[in-house]
């Protein structure tokens, strides 16, 4: 299978993470719960925790500790970064779906 050049799949993990993140503080299991649904098959330590460890060394997420569990928050930061990911994702889904009304 031939993969885009540029696009990288695996950062829409990220913006899923931020996605949830900006609707509400949770931990490391709570949003492996709600990527699994939204993906419809276990998602793995190995692949949400990379993610984590990459968004929190960029400073866009942070986390307080709370007995056992990390809870995981966006910074100021990861905010400006989620609504600017945000805006161009709905600015190229409305660009796809005009010219899918358009070729009707």
């Amino acid at each position: 299978m031939k993969l885009p050049r540029v696009i990288k799949i695996k950062n829409l993990l990220k913006f899923q993470i931020l996605f949830h993140l900006a609707r509400k503080n949770l931990c490391g299991d709570e949003l492996a719960d709600l990527l699994n649904f939204r993906k419809n098959h276990k998602l793995t330590p190995g692949t949400i925790y990379p993610a984590l460890k990459f968004l929190k060394k960029k400073n866009l997420i942070k986390y307080k500790q709370k007995g056992r569990k990390k809870i995981y928050y966006l910074t100021k930061s990861g905010k400006e970064e989620y609504n600017l990911s945000r805006n161009l994702f709905n600015k190229m889904f409305r660009i796809y779906l005009i010219n899918k009304k358009r070729k009707k």
